[in-house]
């Protein structure tokens, strides 16, 4: 029997993350939806699905972008490393304990930090979760939480920042002026706008539901992971460091970073900045900037005798013993993605279904936005769910119509909406990462919050497709947001009665 291009492609993740939440037990389950997928793809024959994991995890290990994405990953993990051996997160934690006075603030300094790193979601979530988890510890702020402030900063605010990785992505996707035609969609990116309200009012009000609100009971009793404590070994901080030393290597890597990105573009060979940015490599670009930031911070470091020569080598194995389980859980994702959607054809299937329907196009942008969501949630790719609705948007209206617009802003939206939900997700894996948080806690907890800003998004698309006005469509979204916040605030003072 045939699977693939079928209903079934989408089974071996559905399979993985069912496991994954029912037994928290993430690197078994992504490894069983793995062998499901491989024998759907060999047809149970156990000596081809064999072959088949072996060639898929092959192809995924030899692909530049991803060893470049692993790299960068290490070094990363060796700059936390430095920093904290150098006392410079300790020292910063020290600052921020006197001029961050409460838990709403520590909160919002967090998303103000990922706000500002729009550039690309591997570095802010790396970044930023380095830099806040000593402010948030201090104020008893559970890891999940911090988790899914790092998470709800990183895709969405870059889907719609004009200069980042993810712009030039979805520009590259499009015919014409991609770039413009990117800029129009985001009045219309309806998860991105809304997550970012939802995250400001959870920071403010200490409002919290669902699993999370456990979570955060027991961190104000000192449990900051609920007993699924990640952080690996303890390393000793010299007692001596100052806040310059974390902050002058995360600015020299912002600053790297960047320069890294456009010179992938080409900007130092006359290309604009905007075109350096659409035209850049992100994975290439990053490791070239983490590796001169490295530099950068060992020269910060050992002439000025904060460290020995030795132990700024010790730092090394360190940092990379601090991001094995991201990077074994990358690859397993990505293996298991890599079924879904080159073996199987998941995208093949999804494209078949819409130019097959006969779906009103009043209610196209809605419909999109639920499918995109369903497809990057059974990938964990928003980028590949990009690739596989975009074109299929673009050959249904005409180029310069709002409908194309508020299409492929639905697409987006609910592409990072299944994104910033999937246990297979690489940008929610590295946001577990950047807040050392078990990874099955961090999906746990933030569903129910990607669920409510997701039906106030499908109804914002309900409105979009019928009146095409941009003030109609996000106050509706808005409105709706409000009511379920309402509605859960309620439920949750009755069940406290």
């Amino acid at each position: 029997m045939n699977f693939v291009g079928t209903a079934w492609s989408l089974l071996p993740p559905i399979i993985a993350i069912a496991l994954a939440l029912a037994t928290k037990e993430v690197y078994f389950s992504l490894f069983i939806g793995i062998v499901s997928g491989a024998l759907l793809y060999a047809d149970f024959s156990p000596i081809g699905a064999t072959n088949a994991i072996f060639d898929m995890m092959s192809e995924k290990l030899g692909s530049t972008g991803n060893i470049g994405i692993l790299i960068f990953l290490v070094f990363l993990g060796v700059m936390v490393a430095l920093m904290t051996k150098a006392g410079g997160s300790a020292a910063y934690g020290e600052w921020a304990n006197k001029h961050i006075k409460s838990k709403k603030a520590a909160s919002l300094a967090t998303v103000g930090l990922g706000v500002l790193i729009f550039v690309d979601d591997y570095f802010n979530c790396l970044t930023v979760g380095s830099v806040m988890r000593p402010v948030t510890d201090r104020f008893n702020i559970s890891r999940a939480k911090l988790a899914y402030l790092i998470d709800a900063t990183a895709a969405p605010i870059c889907i719609i920042a004009p200069i980042s990785s993810w712009a030039a992505a979805v520009s590259g996707y499009t015919t014409g002026d991609g770039f413009q035609l990117f800029l129009n969609t985001i009045p219309f990116n309806l998860y991105a706008l809304l997550t970012i309200i939802m995250v400001v009012y959870i920071c403010v009000s200490g409002f919290d539901f669902g699993s999370m609100a456990k979570h955060e009971i027991n961190a104000q009793n000192g449990d900051l992971f609920s007993g699924e404590e990640t952080t690996g070994e303890e390393i000793k901080a010299n007692p001596h460091g100052k806040v310059i030393d974390l902050v002058l290597p995360v600015i020299a890597l912002i600053i790297f970073c960047i320069i890294g990105l456009i010179y992938t573009g080409g900007f130092f060979e006359g290309v604009s900045f905007v075109e350096a940015f659409a035209g850049c490599d992100a994975p290439r670009g990053l490791v070239l900037g983490s590796f001169a930031a490295l530099i950068f911070t060992f020269l910060l470091y050992v002439p000025r005798k904060i460290m020995t020569l030795k132990e700024f080598e010790e730092c090394i194995p360190q940092g990379f013993k601090m991001m094995v389980g991201a990077i074994l859980i990358l690859i397993l994702a990505w293996t298991l993605g890599g079924f879904c959607s080159t073996r199987l054809e998941a995208g093949t299937f999804v494209s078949s279904f819409l130019e097959g329907s006969t779906i009103s196009t009043a209610i196209l942008p809605a419909v999109l936005f639920i499918i995109a969501s369903g497809l990057a949630f059974a990938t964990g790719t928003s980028w590949g769910t990009f690739s596989i609705l975009i074109p299929i948007v673009a050959a249904i209206f005409p180029e310069d119509s709002q409908m194309l617009v508020i299409s492929i802003a639905s697409v987006l939206a609910g592409s990072v909406c299944g994104d910033h939900t999937s246990p297979i997700s690489d940008t929610t894996i590295m946001a577990s990462a950047g807040a050392q948080c078990n990874h099955v806690n961090h999906v746990s907890t933030q569903i129910p919050y990607t669920i409510v800003v997701a039906i106030a998004s499908v109804t914002g698309y309900v409105v979009a497709g019928f009146t095409q006005n941009v003030l109609l469509t996000f106050a509706t979204g808005l409105a709706m947001l409000i009511i379920e916040l309402f509605v859960l605030n309620l439920l949750k003072s009755k069940k406290a009665q």
